[in-house]
């Protein structure tokens, strides 16, 4: 079992840290001046499969205070679920979220931190103390009307003796928040609110001793203020950190040495050393060295690129291959990935609760119903008949069937695989026009698969290239080595004899293949080769994305690759069209040219398909539309996603979607299928056809009621009885969604 020397943390080494302690995460990091910073530790790969690594490190059994140390750091890790450290037996147990990468990128991401827990001690953080509850504040509103209501019981019905006094005084304690978000209405906004009649008919009726009736009503007010608050998001946006999203700390070279300093203190001219695995922590352009990056996070393009001296990268890119000295051009906020943030942090801020027709028109009914109450006190100097007018109000109903309404709709929905987070965005769900997709990783698995395998000699097959390219690329992390050899695996392809192998980046494989030299990559590493590439230069129409295979100088075959749509997609996007007569838009980084493919396969038009998109493009192309009066959903699942979610009227992500993606979701597709969004674009339409359906409960019986008490005169327990019947039978017809199986 060969050991590995460990490359450079990409935790903290803390060498050139003039502070004396470093906040990570769930820890913090202080330098540890008992430790050497001479120490190397060693480790074997004993076992390693996706998700799970378990390696053995001698040091565990020499130092128990290491083994301390490196536990809490791999616990703090972002990527690592669940780990195990047993020191006796120097062995090192880790399970991580299989979206982080590969096996080999995992091992080297641990192997640093294997590192910085020689040079760091750990403290732990001290928990952030929480904000007092409702109830440490004081006893919650609900309790008082829940004790109200009992007393009013006790004291009518049941006939008991119970204290006037008492009751009135607790009746009192639980309409506060109604009086007071009655008169915040009349001193902030200049205007009456539905909360005022409430308040004025209990109030009344209280005064007047009939105690059932007002705590009837604030029985079914807290009850709908409890559902309706449960149908909502925080209208406050989470901070989204940049620097976590790009990790705590960068390698700097800063007077002929190599040192490690937190990411925020890197500065504009500094040059930034990115080692395989770690994200680029800057802006910038190459000085020195060659690497593959993978930019799927910022652009979106699923093909890893190559570049070399000069060329330009940007923060979040991920280097798969080789080892860059970077001059850092735009650091933090200043970079692309950081403009992302910013532009969400920008994006407006919405109450999340259900605002649908019929409270708005609740809302216009509040002074209607105060100049019929006050003329109807005036005519017959009854107080009761004003109540029984302020009690008849609808408003009181339709706060508590709309957000049941939305409760069981979105509880529904959960049993499907379909997390909608808000009542906001379940109404705006039902109203969409518009949907824009991002491509890859969302109408595209986000992976590359290879799509065909063809032959160029007769007396070649097209298994036999494929066995030639499997084996020439065996254990490469490139994305298309893996898909080939992942594609060979499937089609059951016996792999061949590799007797040597050479791999140049960027550009492909030379190997002795069965006594053969063996040529697998791109046409102009072919080319460079001399190789014989006629039969390619004879094919009328190119493939978009390819690798070649020769052997001896001669072309053999080409494997075809690309990103592979989802299986859904186009049945989705053309139910969407047709069916729903949605407007369908794609979005993507990717080329021109491999847009327009992906669109034509699916149906979309050219003129909605907007290709070459950085996140900032993303969210103009979103506002615009918005701008133009559409009601606009995006769909998609990466951080250079996160800043069109953020301005889209309902946005749309995966489970498996990067977390700031589904952190700024309206609505997660908890299956990964897009699928769901059709059935939650049913579901939203119909809760809003029952909200209408309860409005019409609830308006009848209480404006026939209104009536009779406005002429006649009506008792305002009886008037309590219509209004609280009605809200009853519509809450009861409000809760069908959630009494359906999930299995229909």
């Amino acid at each position: 079992m060969v050991q590995a020397k460990i490359l450079p943390s990409a935790v903290q080494s803390l060498k050139a840290a003039p502070p004396d302690h470093v906040q990570s995460g769930k820890v913090t990091l202080v330098k540890n001046t008992k430790s050497s910073s001479r120490l190397k530790v060693y480790y074997s790969v004993i076992h390693e499969t996706p998700g799970r690594l378990r390696l053995r490190v001698p040091h565990l059994k020499e130092d128990a205070e290491y083994a301390q140390r490196l536990l809490s750091l791999i616990e703090a890790d972002k990527y690592v679920t669940t780990v195990k450290v047993k020191p006796a037996a120097a062995s090192l147990t880790v399970n991580y979220e299989p979206s982080f990468g590969n096996t080999a990128l995992m091992r080297a991401h641990i192997g640093h931190i294997l590192q910085a827990a020689t040079d760091v001690a750990v403290l732990k953080t001290k928990k952030a103390s929480a904000p007092a509850s409702e109830e440490e504040n004081g006893i919650p509103s609900w309790k008082f009307s829940a004790v109200a209501a009992t007393l009013a019981v006790l004291g009518g019905p049941l006939g008991l003796s119970i204290s006037p006094l008492l009751t009135a005084s607790t009746i009192a304690l639980a309409t506060l928040p109604v009086a007071k978000r009655a008169f915040s209405a009349i001193y902030n906004e200049r205007k009456f609110n539905i909360e005022f009649l409430d308040f004025m008919a209990i109030a009344i009726t209280t005064v007047q001793g009939q105690f059932l009736t007002p705590a009837l009503m604030l029985g079914l007010i807290e009850i709908g203020e409890n559902i309706r608050d449960r149908t909502a998001r925080s209208s406050a946006q989470q901070t989204l950190d940049l620097l976590s999203s790009l990790g705590k700390f960068a390698w700097v070279e800063r007077d002929g040495e190599k040192v490690q300093v937190p990411i925020e203190e890197v500065e504009k001219g500094d040059t930034v050393i990115v080692y395989p695995g770690e994200q680029v922590p800057v802006d910038g352009t190459i000085l020195r060295g060659q690497a593959l990056f993978d930019e799927q996070k910022l652009t979106g393009e699923s093909m890893p690129v190559s570049k070399r001296e000069g060329q330009t990268v940007y923060a979040s890119s991920l280097v798969r291959e080789g080892q860059i000295y970077i001059v850092a051009e735009r650091v933090g906020n200043d970079t692309c990935v950081g403009k992302t943030i910013e532009l969400m942090q920008q994006a407006p801020v919405h109450d999340t609760r259900m605002e649908n027709y019929a409270a708005k028109i609740a809302e216009k009914a509040v002074v209607p119903t105060l100049l019929l109450s006050g003329s109807v006190f005036a005519l017959t100097r009854n107080p009761a008949r004003a109540a029984s007018i302020l009690t008849l109000d609808f408003a009181t109903g339709i706060r508590v069937c709309v957000p049941t309404t939305v409760l069981a709709a979105l509880t529904y929905a959960a049993r499907r695989g379909i997390l909608i987070r808000s009542g906001r965005a379940l109404e705006q769900l039902a109203s969409i026009d518009t949907i824009v997709f991002d491509k890859t990783g969302t109408l595209t698995k986000g992976e590359i698969g290879v799509t065909n395998v063809r032959s160029f000699n007769s007396e070649v097959s097209a298994n036999y290239v494929l066995a030639l390219a499997a084996t020439a690329e065996m254990r490469l992390t490139h994305p298309v080595a893996e898909a080939v050899v992942r594609h060979a695996e499937q089609e059951q392809i016996d792999f061949l004899t590799r007797e040597k192998w050479e791999y140049q980046l960027g550009l492909g494989v030379e190997a002795i293949i069965d006594g053969k030299l063996v040529y697998v990559g791109s046409e102009r590493f072919l080319r460079q080769e001399n190789v014989d590439m006629s039969a390619l230069d004879a094919l009328e129409e190119k493939a978009a994305s390819a690798i070649f295979v020769a052997t001896n100088g001669e072309l053999q075959g080409i494997i075809e690759h690309s990103d592979v749509v989802r299986p859904e997609s186009k049945k989705v996007v053309q139910s969407l069209l047709t069916v729903e007569g949605i407007d369908v838009h794609m979005l993507t980084g990717d080329n021109k040219r491999t847009a327009s493919a992906v669109a034509a396969e699916l149906g979309i038009s050219p003129k909605n398909t907007h290709a070459e998109a950085f996140p900032e493009q993303k969210a103009d192309v979103v506002r615009e539309l918005h701008a133009s009066g559409k009601t606009v959903a995006f769909v998609g699942d990466g951080v250079n996603d996160s800043a069109a979610l953020a301005y889209a009227d309902v946005s749309v992500s995966f489970a498996n979607g990067s977390d700031i993606a589904r952190e700024t979701a309206d609505l997660v597709l908890m299956n990964n299928d897009l699928q769901g969004l059709l059935e939650a674009i049913e579901v939203a339409r119909k809760a809003k056809q029952l909200i209408q359906q309860n409005t019409s409960i609830i308006a009848i019986p209480n404006l026939a009621a209104l009536v009779v008490a406005a002429i006649f005169g009506l008792n305002p327990l009886t008037a309590t009885v219509v209004n609280n019947g009605s809200t009853v039978v519509a809450g009861v017809n409000a809760l069908r969604p959630m009494l359906k199986k999930s299995a229909e």
